[in-house]
């Protein structure tokens, strides 16, 4: 027995949205032209493909063995669709990027007006997190990851190595003084990260291994996003580790005691194998190596 097609795409909706309403919106169905569909899929498979609760729906077990074979056949067509969208001459179509919230708001998106007007034909998506999306059920088209990519086949280029130093606002050095060695961060208010078990790299709080055993007045803010420790370093809450390409943007923050500086972190840009060919990906990707190679961050 072959499945419809059409009752397929509304059991992949239905299952991401987790409601007859919310998939019937994505469709522009209505709940009753939804629920009808559902039903008649599970009466011609024989199984029941989600429990109904009156907080919403979930998957039964035979619904979620149906859902990751339909996921993986969507992200196989969507990928299709985009590498025969792209013409013989110039790369267009649909490109998802994502990148940490810190890369992304600070470096990445300031570069990328020159891209756009490289390839207007492209329709490029920023996706910001610090959470790894899944690459090879299309989350995303391609990542530029700190750190060597977990999921297996995906292709990674190296594109740069970057370092953490320790930098604080001209006001902050105004009203507390300017640190000249190690043992004076004792005195001084730091920023570091808050979840070492979140973080987007392992060696994020190095600045802790490396303070004085004993601490004065000094205070502690933790910030689980590297971003946020930017902007908390910028208004002069305290000391903080930061990598230099963040760094770069503006001349409120100054590096203190130079001698010490985080583990060296790989930034990589990373793809799935299927994209491969893809014009779209190429291009990006060899964008931002001339744009990193441009770069004075390290």
């Amino acid at each position: 027995m072959a499945m419809d097609w059409d009752k397929l795409r509304v059991f992949h909706a239905v299952a991401d949205a987790g409601s007859f309403t919310h998939a019937g919106e994505t469709l522009n169905l209505s709940q009753s032209a939804v629920s009808r569909q559902i039903h008649s899929l599970e009466e011609s498979l024989g199984v029941a493909l989600f429990h109904r609760h009156a907080r919403g729906l979930i998957l039964t077990e035979q619904g979620e063995l149906l859902n990751r074979s339909v996921r993986e056949v969507f992200a196989k067509l969507s990928m299709t669709e985009g590498l025969l969208m792209e013409g013989k001459d110039r790369p267009k179509g649909p490109l998802k990027v994502t990148t940490t919230v810190a890369f992304g708001s600070t470096w990445l998106t300031p570069q990328i007006k020159e891209f756009m007007d490289l390839y207007p034909e492209i329709e490029l998506s920023l996706l910001l997190m610090d959470t790894e999306l899944d690459l090879t059920m299309r989350e995303a088209d391609c990542a530029v990851r700190f750190g060597a990519p977990r999921q297996p086949d995906l292709i990674q280029r190296p594109l740069k190595v970057v370092r953490s130093h320790l930098y604080a606002s001209a006001d902050y050095l105004k009203e507390r003084g300017m640190p000249l060695a190690p043992a004076d961060l004792a005195k001084h208010d730091i920023v570091v990260y808050g979840d070492d078990a979140a973080a987007p790299t392992t060696t994020i709080n190095w600045l802790l291994s490396v303070l004085p055993p004993k601490r004065e007045e000094g205070r502690i803010l933790r910030v689980n996003n590297i971003y946020g420790i930017y902007r908390a370093a910028m208004s002069g809450v305290g000391i903080a580790p930061l990598p230099s390409y963040m760094t770069r943007l503006t001349s409120n923050l100054v590096q203190v005691v130079p001698e010490l500086h985080g583990p060296e972190n790989q930034i990589y840009f990373v793809y799935p194998e299927e994209l491969r060919n893809s014009k779209r990906i190429a291009v990006f990707r060899d964008f931002l190596l001339r744009k990193i190679a441009e770069a004075s961050f390290g």
